[in-house]
């Protein structure tokens, strides 16, 4: 049974609280939906490049973000259970959605922790796969449009080095595709001199990348894990105002 207001300054006092909890839950849910947004959009972002520079083959490197995709969606259809909850004061609603909420926490931590054990293993793919689409340059179109993006976009040529398109059958000993140039013109790979392309391979490049902005993407994992905690924390006191019967709006 609910207490009104009337009863006493003390009922009053845990529903004001309780009223404050609940509109910070509210904007707590809203930041949920901008993670839920930010994690399918890592997700895709990462299985773009992953496609591109890794052949089909399944792996774990190349399933981490497929579980980013599902965990945003997940964290996403969560945030609007916890909504309902909220706004219905369901008790079961809110359980669940604590409970939601709690694995969706242990799951990050688990995608991190696969993240941090299967970093070689993806460099050691992407450089396999590098390799593997390098004997096919001068065969197909598609695959030359692919590493020649790579290659413009990260200022790189070659899987290790530029030495790599020796090997590669059909391509004269001093070719490298255009796209390794500094200067990009049509033929101005043929004939080179050092000096005028990127010399550096891509997966070493691309390697780097991922080190200067692994700090921004702990940081971002650590805000969402925050933001998660006092989600649990505030619908955990919902419950418990709901079970004891406090009007809380």
């Amino acid at each position: 049974m609910r207490t009104s207001g009337s009863a006493g300054p003390t009922a009053m006092a845990v529903e004001g609280g309780m009223k404050c909890v609940k509109f910070l839950l509210y904007v707590l849910l809203l930041a949920f939906c901008a993670c839920a947004v930010g994690l399918i959009a890592i997700g895709v972002a990462v299985q773009v490049v992953l496609k591109q520079a890794i052949t089909h083959e399944t792996t774990a490197g190349s399933l981490l973000p497929v579980v980013i995709i599902a965990v945003g969606a997940f964290l996403f259809l969560v945030a609007f259970v916890g909504c309902c909850g909220a706004c219905k004061e369901n008790y079961c609603l809110m359980i669940t959605f604590a409970i939601f909420l709690s694995l969706i926490m242990l799951v990050e931590v688990a995608v991190a922790i696969a993240g941090y054990v299967f970093r070689d293993q993806v460099k050691s793919e992407f450089n396999k796969s590098f390799q593997q689409q390098m004997q096919n340059y001068l065969k197909d179109n598609k695959t030359a449009t692919i590493l020649d993006k790579l290659q413009k976009e990260n200022n790189c040529c070659g899987a290790s080095n530029y030495t790599d398109w020796e090997n590669i059958p059909g391509m004269a000993k001093d070719r490298v595709p255009d796209s390794c140039c500094i200067n990009i013109t049509v033929g101005c790979g043929n004939d080179f001199k050092e000096s005028t392309i990127h010399t550096q391979g891509c997966v070493e490049t691309i390697a780097i990348w991922l080190r200067k902005n692994i700090l921004l993407v702990a940081a971002a994992a650590l805000g969402i894990a925050f933001v998660e905690v006092l989600g649990i924390i505030f619908s955990c006191c919902l419950v418990k105002s709901i079970r004891s019967g406090y009007e809380v709006m």
